[in-house]
Order: C-alpha cells, then structure tokens, then sequence
C-alpha cells in the first residue's frame, strides 16, 4: 500500500480496506513484468471485494508471466477528504503504486449509479477524464461489465470497451498492449489494432450524429475498416474455463464474503424487464465434478465456512439436486454451508431450500415481481399465485417465519388493481404463515418493491419509465395499506431509479452532465446517505439537457437507439415481438423445455447451446 495513507488510517472507518497483504492477495515484481493493469471497481472495497467477475479477472492476469494485476476501489469519502488535503493520488492496493503507472485501467461497470464514480477515481488518480486529453504517458482505461451494452453515457471517458465474457478476450488484449509497447507504437494505433479484435469497442473511433431537435440519428465510424455492430464475446466451452483456485480473504466484512463457485452461466427464463436475462444468454453448465474440485481447492485455500452456488437461476442448474446434496454430505461435518443466491418460487425451490438450510433456518426470499397473474404474464415472469402458495405454506410448515418478497412498481400495463395485488398477496402470506403454529416465532413477511428501470436490449427498452409523481404515488398506496405489525415495507428512492433509467437509456451527451453532476460533489449514487438528487438537477440545467427525455419517452420500435451498434446476440425482431405479446399478456416458454425462441443468441453468436430441451429436474 502506499506508506503516505498510513497515518491517516487511524482517523477514517474500516481502515483495513486500505492496508494490503489480506490472505491470497498477489504480490508480483514489476521488473519481471510486461504490462500492468489495475483493476478498478467504482465502489467501496466492501462492495467490490465480492464481485466474481473481479475475482476471475485477478486470478487469470497475475498467472500470466508477462503480467500482473492489482486492486483499486473507491475510497470512501473519509479518506478521500484527507487524501485530497494531502496531495496523495489514488494508488493500487498490493504496490502502492499511483494508477498512472500501470498500462491499462479497466473499471467495472456494474450498475448505472456508480458512473459519478468512475470519474471521480479517475481525478483521485490524477489522470485526465476525457480519453481526448490524455496523452501516450497515461494509462488506457477499459471497461467491461453488463453496462457495456450501453455504454455511450461513459464513452468520452474510456479508451476502449469489452462486451461479453472476459476470460478470453483479456489474453488477446494484454498481448496486444504488450507488443505494442515493444514496437513503441502511438496510442492511436494501440486502440486501432484493439478495435479489429472482436468484442472489442473503442468510442473515439465513432461519431455520434443528431438531428436539429438534439435526438440520436446515428453512429457513424470514422476509420475505415472498424465494424459497424460489434458482437459480444462468449465463451463456448465453459468446462474449459480456468477457474481461481484461491481468493483474496479480506480483513474486515464486506458482503458475499464466501466461497463463490459458478455452475451455470446464462438465462432463458426470458422475464421482459430483465437485462442480464438477454445479455448473459446462452445457458451453458460447468460439469459437477469439475464444480466439486473447485470448490474443494476453494475451501481449502480461503477457510471461508459458506459456499454459494451462483448464477442468475441457481435452481435451474440441471444437477442442482446431486450437487446439493454431495456437497452437503462432503462439508456439512466441517460447519461448512451451502447456499443458492437465487430460488425457483416452486415446490421445487423449497426442497432445495429445505436440504441446504437443515442446520440454520435464515429468512427466505422470493421474487414474484407482480401482485396479479395478469401482469406476471405481461413480464413473462412465469409464476402463478399457486406456486407462491405452495412454496410459502411448506416453508412456515418447514419452520421458517420470515418470508421476504420482492416485487417491481411501474411495470408496463400496471394498473391499480395490480398494486391491490401486491397487498393482497402480503396479507395472504401472513395468514398462511398464521396456519402453522409449529413455526418458532410469529410469521412476518417483508415486501420490498423496487422502481421499474426500462433497460436496452430488453423487450421493454422502448417503454417509458413512470414519472417520478407516478411512482411516488405507488409507493403511498402501497404503504398506507401495508400498515401491519407483521408486514415490513421498503422501497428506494424514486430519484435513484430515475436517474438509473436516465443512463441506463443514454447517449454520449449525458457525458457534459456527468462531469458537472462530479464537479458539484456527486458521487456514490446508490449509497442513500449519499445521494444528492439536487445536485443532479442543478447538472442536467447546467449542461442543457433535459432527463426526462431520457426516462421518461416512449421510444419507437424502428428508431434508432444509441446502443443498437452494442450486440448482445439478441435479435431485436425477437424483442420487438416479445414487446407485443407482453401487451397481449401473452407468456413466451423457457426455450430449455419448451420450443426455440428463435431470440437469435445461438446462431448470431454460432453456439451450439446444448442446454436446451434434454435437462431433467428430479
């Protein structure tokens, strides 16, 4: 670390999220090396020390011999106060070196709210914010991350970005960056060379074209020889993949704070609002016994005493059962748990809850997403009130009494009777819960409700967001008639999920705003103590741009959109007719079991997805 924050350790929290030499952490001589990144997560170590990605990308990077990485996240605003009085730069974790020393930075973009930050760390780090002004003495800065797939917000402001899977790609780039740096090649050329490679995006090399009313037009190249769509990297044999076999065991608690092992990749539950559910396809399993030895080098090089089983549908996972329970047998005499980040609201899902949560009963969660059957199938969220029923009577009659549910206000199609849904199935669950008196404690049931953020690449990257009145209203509705002793109500601020919707459907002329918005003070957006929805508005007027364009229009199906030059593999035919069946509430099948989709992931991205129709849950 670097040895000038030590005395200022003593006067912020949590100083262990600055001190290096945690377990596991890589430590690499810099002589021995050929290209550096750093590897940058726009939060608090907390946060990002639980990010797999993060963790995949370490572990791949430093078993190269030709290369190292190091961590850097956002310091919280104690230390960022005294860093900034001290005249000390952002610096990598395990050197302590400044972040202009290192080839490439690649930021992580995991959520629209953490975009203030990206910025920030880039002025902590003393190098410039626009990739215009920064010269061949500075690092290049990367990024991949779901938000990818729309990154024009973010685009004056990264050199180059990645779309897709990482793990190969980044032996690609860190090859060309090291060549380039033997040849002494300009910065122009290093970037032309990188946007040949496919999943490859570099900005600077197209421009953006409006019309006279300030709408998008167009996405124009200006090299010849850059594509016009760029394609998302996938990996097709996922068995293949390395795997860390050690990670980095923090000093102080941050969150997923466990053994992390990934069994499946993808989602074909096709939930409409759901943007990792299009961009992270096709499905493809990593075989049992491989997941096993993984996971026992894991356990053995971390002593961490929960082991999560993770994927966008855990319980989807053809071999969940076997794998539950052999895993369960193998550690559970050791204290070692097992547990699944995502639950199938069946029967199903609550014999696996059951198997895994024998020793310690925690809450249970599950997402039915709407109050009624009418707007389930408008989402394509494929669950029904008897499903939820089922599920929740076996979990108070297994001996649970905390059910939480999570559902989603400002759906399209949304009408009052499906907010009553939503208290309607509180109270129901409530009563269920009241039927089992063998239940430890009285039944309470927490209903979370989240602001609907229209996404791109999704069905419903056309619709319009709620106004923020709207949803506010919601919210009222729902909280007045959730008052109960036994029912907890939570819901985030409209002004957040607003300005999610604002980026998450923005071009490159919110770039003017963001840098004000940071200039203001804006930073840490999802943190609410931190939140400063006045200083956003004061940023959109300064800048001339008006947000609710952004959040709140209904856009065509034919125009052109921003991130239409970003390919996740879905054909927007494919989501132009799922955007008209969920305005019939017409449900489209899991294409695992049922008929093809045709969404057009498998043969764009030439996958043969083997994981379709031949998977048997037991």
């Amino acid at each position: 670390m670097d040895k000038r924050l030590l005395p200022l350790l003593p006067m912020v929290t949590k100083p262990g999220r600055y001190t290096n030499h945690e377990v596991n952490a890589q430590h690499k001589d810099w002589s021995e090396v050929d290209v550096k990144v750093a590897l940058a997560f726009p939060d608090i170590y907390d946060v990002g020390m639980g990010h797999l990605g993060f963790k995949i990308l370490y572990a791949l990077i430093n078993g190269r011999k030709d290369a190292l990485a190091e961590r850097v996240y956002a310091p919280w605003v104690d230390l960022q106060a005294r860093m900034e009085e001290n005249e000390i730069p952002l610096t990598a974790l395990e050197s302590g070196l400044a972040l202009t020393a290192f080839d490439l930075v690649g930021f992580t973009l995991q959520y629209e709210l953490s975009y203030s930050n990206i910025l920030k760390m880039l002025d902590l780090a003393q190098i410039p914010r626009r990739s215009s002004e920064r010269n061949a003495s500075q690092p290049l800065i990367m990024a991949g991350g779901p938000s990818a797939f729309n990154v024009e917000p973010l685009a004056d402001f990264i050199d180059f970005v990645v779309l897709g899977e990482g793990e190969e790609v980044i032996h690609e780039i860190l090859d060309v960056v090291k060549n380039g740096k033997a040849e002494g090649v300009r910065k122009e050329t290093l970037l032309e060379r990188l946007a040949l490679m496919d999943g490859v995006y570099v900005p600077d090399l197209y421009k953006p074209v409006y019309d006279d009313g300030g709408k998008f037009v167009a996405l124009e190249p200006h090299r010849p020889g850059v594509p016009m769509r760029i394609e998302k990297r996938v990996i097709r044999d996922f068995n293949s993949l390395p795997y860390p076999e050690e990670f980095v065991v923090p000093y102080v608690e941050v969150i997923h704070d466990r053994v992390m092992a990934e069994i499946m990749r993808g989602c074909t539950r096709g939930c409409r609002y759901c943007q990792a559910g299009m961009i992270y396809r096709p499905v493809r399993e990593r075989d049992p016994n491989i997941l096993k030895k993984q996971i026992s080098r894991l356990v053995e090089s971390t002593g961490y005493e929960e082991i999560s089983l993770s994927s966008l549908s855990s319980g989807d996972y053809g071999q969940i059962s076997p794998l539950v329970r052999d895993l369960i047998a193998e550690y559970q005499g050791c204290g070692v748990s097992i547990s699944l980040p995502s639950m199938r609201l069946d029967s199903f899902g609550m014999e696996l809850a059951q198997e895994i949560q024998r020793v310690r009963k925690t809450g249970l969660t599950f997402a039915p997403e709407a109050g009624t059957q009418r707007l389930r199938n408008v989402i394509n969220k494929n669950v029904s009130d008897h499903d939820l029923k089922e599920v929740v009577q076996g979990a108070f009659a297994a001996g649970w009494s905390r059910i939480k549910l999570y559902f989603m206000i400002g759906l399209p199609t949304e009408t009052e009777e499906d907010l009553e849904g939503i208290v309607d199935l509180a109270y129901k669950v409530l009563a269920w819960g009241k039927e089992f008196r063998s239940a430890r404690r009285r039944p309470e049931v927490t209903i979370s409700v989240a602001s609907f953020v229209p996404k791109a690449h999704t069905p419903f990257q056309w619709v319009a967001q709620d106004s923020m009145d709207v949803l506010r209203s919601k919210q009222s509705f729902l909280k007045e008639r959730l008052r109960h002793p036994a029912i907890h109500f939570s819901y985030p601020k409209v002004e957040e999920s607003f300005l999610e919707a604002v980026f998450a459907r923005g071009d490159r002329r919110l770039a003017a705003v963001l840098e004000r918005a940071v200039d203001l003070g804006c930073q840490f957006d999802s943190w609410t103590e931190c939140f400063r929805f006045d200083l956003w508005v004061q940023a959109f007027s300064d800048s001339g741009i008006d947000p609710h364009v952004y959040a709140e229009r209904t856009r065509d199906l034919f125009e052109p959109l921003p991130w239409g030059h970003l390919s996740a593999g879905i054909d927007f035919d494919f989501l132009r007719r799922e955007w008209k069946q969920a305005q019939g509430g017409i449900p489209t099948l899991d294409c695992r079991w049922d008929d093809c989709s045709k969404c057009g992931v498998c043969p764009n991205l030439q996958v043969a997805n083997a994981i379709v129709k031949e998977k048997s849950v037991e």
